[in-house]
């Protein structure tokens, strides 16, 4: 009995952290995009197994603890950019079924979806980050792995070019923290080609610098920013799903290893919500299986 106690605090000790399930979503899906704004987590879009379902926009309240379903997007989509910004939802990019130039934004008052000015590149599979009340589309795929890096700015709802990724892929995280940008993993056009960069780029000098490399390569991830850290969850390659959920610090300039998922997804987002990690919905499976899992990710104390 010592000996089981003292290997569960040495796992506790190397992979920090707990998983828990919260609600499940009122459908099941995969490759959506994830946004938040305010206590509410937006699931968008994705591969779903009801038919119609590709344009379903669910809604959870994380103090309700609460699902609900929300005004569809103008048309389905999958592999979108998504992000939660000055109030709105924004929708960029995925594939519709094609790569896709068409940009949204969701009005929470009025329940509506707007259409806004055109991604310059048509792509699925990029990422998205905020940084100075800009919006920055990265990476994705047009009929291949792209560096397209263009920045929309919502008070003029316009598109400018920005410096491009050092190596274009698809399926890669981007975050923003402490005023930069990072572009963690991704693939080169097949999730049998996954890379391990983490490519840091910095808005004032319009320029990218290279950090330490995640420790697992993966793509198809799911990342947020939770206590200080990029924590990259999941992923994807042909013969499976990744439970990894890897955090990069960018003051330390390393990486840490945490607790892992309690099964391997991918084509998902995630969010934070005070001291807890979101993570809904997503593909158990490599390619287009569906979930309505809602994982809750809560770090350790300290």
């Amino acid at each position: 009995m010592q000996f089981l106690a003292a290997l569960l605090l040495s796992a506790l000790a190397t992979n920090p952290g707990a998983w828990s399930q919260g609600p499940v979503m009122p459908s099941a899906r995969s490759e959506v995009g994830v946004a938040s704004v305010g206590n509410t987590m937006y699931v968008i879009g994705g591969f779903a197994a009801n038919p119609g379902d590709e344009a379903r926009v669910d809604a959870y309240d994380a103090i309700t603890r609460r699902w609900r379903t929300l005004a569809p997007l103008p048309h389905g989509v999958n592999h979108p950019g998504t992000l939660g910004f000055g109030g709105k939802v924004y929708v960029i990019g995925g594939y519709a079924p094609g790569p896709s130039a068409d940009a949204f934004a969701y009005d929470l008052a009025a329940n509506v979806w707007k259409t806004i000015a055109p991604m310059p590149t048509a792509r699925g599979a990029l990422g998205l980050a905020e940084a100075g009340g800009k919006l920055h589309a990265i990476g994705g795929n047009s009929g291949g792995s792209i560096a397209a890096h263009e920045v929309y700015d919502p008070a003029t709802n316009t598109w400018s070019t920005a410096a491009p990724l050092p190596v274009g892929r698809d399926h890669l995280a981007v975050v923003a923290l402490g005023g930069k940008i990072y572009a963690i993993g991704g693939r080169l056009n097949t999730p049998a080609r996954p890379v391990d960069r983490t490519d840091v780029y910095d808005p004032a000098t319009d320029r990218w610098t290279q950090g330490p490399p995640m420790p697992t390569a993966r793509s198809g991830v799911a990342a947020a920013v939770y206590r200080g850290r990029i924590h990259v969850i999941g992923g994807e390659v042909p013969r499976g799903t990744f439970v990894e959920n890897e955090a990069y610090d960018p003051q330390a300039n390393s990486w840490t290893t945490f607790a892992p998922l309690p099964e391997g997804r991918h084509g998902t987002g995630a969010a934070v919500f005070g001291d807890a990690l979101y993570l809904p919905a997503g593909a158990p499976r490599p390619g287009g299986s569906q979930s309505n899992a809602l994982f809750v990710f809560a770090g350790v104390p300290g």
